[in-house]
């Protein structure tokens, strides 16, 4: 027993002399840079506003992931913030902002979350990052927004990317038919479902990234949110798409699902680079 105890003692000794070879991950976060620079012609005062991103990512490591994360808000409302549970994984997390509605309208928060994605791709390599480690996500109104901008190939082709290099699209709760603030803008009430263009339905393809979709409760979430997805996810699977993956958070609704969501796009991150 003793000769366990002096060995254990003799551990932390030699870890807290520096003798440990585990190296300590430490984190920079980088506020409101500018991702408007992408877009051609003058900008505003509003997109100089609203169009900025902070970029959260380890600052002693290279070739990681980034997670390029969208607010909620129903495209009317929020502001960018790091997920706490995104926080300390490894990864980069890049927080964005957009213009809302009412003082635009679709689609110039699409093409905004086109344009960040963007810069992602053209500036991330600066802070030590992997082009090919790419995942675009978000909640809610943002998880609408990563799959409009992965499924609809036109948003990124105007930027000079290619929507199948993103790594993964993981959308939490996020619509699949098309958003109810774009319906409302065109006199569409919130109840009254719709498949356009706006809607990732509209764009299901067997060439996507790979897909994960992950919603709370069908009893307790928004306005059939987990049926609609569970429509995509067996529309992905009718066009032949191979690696879409369908999540109910039971007993979580649509503000507390993020938290357990945060667990299962980890788990897809490790995944999907495991199989590149």
């Amino acid at each position: 027993m003793k000769k366990k105890i002096l060995l254990v003692v003799l551990h932390l000794v030699m870890v807290s002399s520096g003798f440990s070879q585990k190296k300590t991950i430490t984190y920079k976060l980088i506020e409101n840079l500018s991702y408007a620079d992408v877009y051609e012609g003058e900008k505003d005062d509003y997109m100089k506003e609203r169009c900025k991103l902070d970029i959260y990512y380890p600052e002693n490591q290279k070739d990681y992931a980034t997670v390029v994360w969208f607010h909620g808000g129903g495209l009317t409302g929020g502001e960018k913030s790091i997920p706490n549970d995104l926080k300390n994984k490894g990864n980069a997390v890049v927080a964005v902002n957009y213009r809302l509605h009412p003082k635009v309208k679709c689609p110039v928060y699409i093409e905004d979350a086109a344009a960040s994605v963007a810069w992602v791709f053209k500036n991330i390599e600066k802070y030590g990052g992997n082009l090919n480690k790419i995942f675009v996500s978000g909640h809610s109104a943002g998880g609408y927004l990563a799959s409009m901008v992965g499924l609809d190939k036109s948003y990124l082709a105007k930027f000079g990317i290619d929507a199948n290099s993103i790594a993964g699209l993981i959308p939490f709760s996020g619509h699949t038919i098309t958003h109810m603030t774009v319906r409302k803008e065109n006199g569409v009430g919130n109840k009254q479902p719709v498949v356009d263009k706006y809607a990732p339905l509209f764009h299901v393809r067997a060439d996507a990234p790979p897909l994960v979709l992950i919603t709370g409760g069908r009893e307790i979430e928004m306005l059939g949110r987990y049926e609609e997805n569970a429509y995509m996810y067996r529309m992905m699977k009718v066009m032949g798409h191979k690696e879409t993956s369908l999540y109910e958070m039971p007993g979580f609704d649509h503000g507390t699902m993020a938290w357990p969501a945060s667990h299962i796009l980890q788990k897809h991150i490790l995944k999907i680079l495991k199989s590149k």
